[in-house]
């Protein structure tokens, strides 16, 4: 028997797709009077076996990247002209080589885009994250959140100034993973560490503009305890200090 690995069966996922999609093939009859049209079960099992050597040829010349953009731009098109995707799944997990780097570069590109920021935010995600990396705190953590093998976001958790207060910082979700629960996750994974580190209250600072973030910070229970206008970024806004208690 041939196996088939998961790349070629990706390729195979797609072309049973495009001919359902061009009408070569129909759905299976719902009657015996439909039984001379060409179906799934019958002309699609042949194009398996048929493509499989022809799918594993395409895929020799190309190096691992290539082949997951490739596949990747074919799981684009299905969703774009409309098959049901499948439930997306995330997980959170430490940072590893090069992450530290991509929440930098992250937060700089997705506020620039967003809210017009200046580089000045990046500078100040650099100050952060290189504090956190050269810290020697044994109460600090981060996560990144993961989408099908993307990076998708972030937060970490630190020290504050005030005793056994927690700060969460740079939290972040890309516009892909937004609507699924991430940046909740990322929250409540934060807050389950800052109580089992021993922190009694946690702290963040945020900003006015910061719609999505301000409503997961309270429906997570934290409270804004107080605001200030400033200049940050290049614009006039309002900071925004929120707690609460573990």
């Amino acid at each position: 028997m041939t196996t088939i690995t998961p790349l070629v069966s990706e390729v195979h996922e797609f072309n049973r797709f495009y001919a359902r999609a061009i009408g070569l093939v129909q759905p299976e009859p719902a009657s015996p009077t439909e039984a001379g049209v060409p179906t799934e079960a019958g002309l699609l099992a042949g194009l398996d076996i048929d493509q499989t050597s022809a799918a594993e040829a395409l895929l020799a010349p190309l190096g691992q990247a290539q082949r997951k953009e490739l596949v990747d731009a074919m799981a684009h098109i299905r969703n774009a002209l409309g098959e049901k995707p499948q439930s997306p799944s995330f997980v959170l997990r430490a940072p590893g080589p090069g992450d530290l780097g991509w929440v930098i570069e992250r937060h700089g590109y997705r506020y620039a885009h967003e809210q017009q920021w200046d580089a000045t935010v990046e500078a100040t995600v650099a100050r952060i994250v290189t504090d956190f990396a050269e810290s020697s705190e044994s109460r600090q953590a981060a996560w990144i959140a993961e989408l099908d093998g993307e990076r998708v976001g972030s937060v970490f958790c630190v020290a504050a100034d005030q005793e056994a207060t927690a700060q969460l910082r740079l939290l972040l979700v890309e516009p892909s993973a937004r609507g699924l629960g991430v940046g909740t996750q990322l929250v409540e994974e934060c807050l389950r560490f800052a109580k089992q580190s021993g922190y009694t209250d946690v702290m963040l600072w945020t900003l006015n503009v910061c719609v999505a973030a301000r409503r997961i910070y309270a429906r997570s229970g934290f409270h804004l305890d107080k605001h200030e206008h400033s200049h940050h970024f290049g614009h006039d806004l309002v900071d925004e200090f929120w707690s609460r208690s573990l």
